[in-house]
């Protein structure tokens, strides 16, 4: 189904975030407009044709945006029960079939055409995200991943043998969360990746 990326936006503005976000996990609901930019870039390289995983998936945004475009399967996996919920409850809400699955991201098994996914930053704990990125480099071709400002270097090296076929930076808006957060709504500058086995 084509969508055209504001249409997918005003879709995806329905999905609910956390009740509780973790910290230590840091949750961050991906906002609509980010979520929507990267799952139509990943759209106009084909590259939601088939299974699509999102690792650490929270309420679903990511996941729930690919099949709205079309994806043939979409499983999203994620370590906190509670925005599994969520996540089922915003599907339904949306009316697409996602399966969600409550898991570590070290136990995620199976194969996908493409990993979509917005993984902690390692803002809390540094490193955070090096066992998303091999888990996705494990289970899938084609990877679309968000990361903080200045990661390219550090991307480049860890992915070893795969290749980082396009790169951008944007803004993503994090409205506060948790109490450290000093204003209502941080623009933090963010790289999107498409990284190839």
């Amino acid at each position: 189904m084509k969508l055209k990326q504001r249409k997918l936006e005003i879709l995806l503005e329905q999905v609910e975030g956390f009740e509780n976000p973790s910290v230590s996990l840091e949750q961050y609901v991906t906002p609509a407009l980010l979520a929507a930019e990267i799952l139509h870039f990943a759209y106009m390289q084909g590259d939601l044709e088939g299974t699509v995983f999102d690792l650490g998936c929270g309420t679903g945004i990511l996941a729930i945006g690919a099949k709205l475009l079309g994806a043939e399967k979409v499983v999203g996996f994620d370590l906190d029960r509670k925005a599994l919920e969520i996540a089922r409850k915003n599907a339904e809400k949306l009316g697409v079939d996602v399966e969600f699955v409550h898991n570590d991201v070290f136990e995620v098994e199976g194969h996908a055409d493409t990993v979509v996914m917005n993984p902690p930053f390692g803002a809390q704990a540094k490193g955070n995200d090096r066992p998303f990125l091999l888990s996705a480099l494990k289970t899938s071709d084609v990877i679309y991943s968000i990361h903080n400002c200045g990661s390219h270097n550090f991307i480049s090296k860890f992915i070893g043998d795969a290749r980082i076929t396009d790169w951008y930076t944007t803004a993503f808006p994090i409205k506060r969360t948790f109490k450290f957060h000093k204003k209502e709504v941080e623009m933090v500058k963010v790289e999107i990746y498409r990284i190839v086995r």
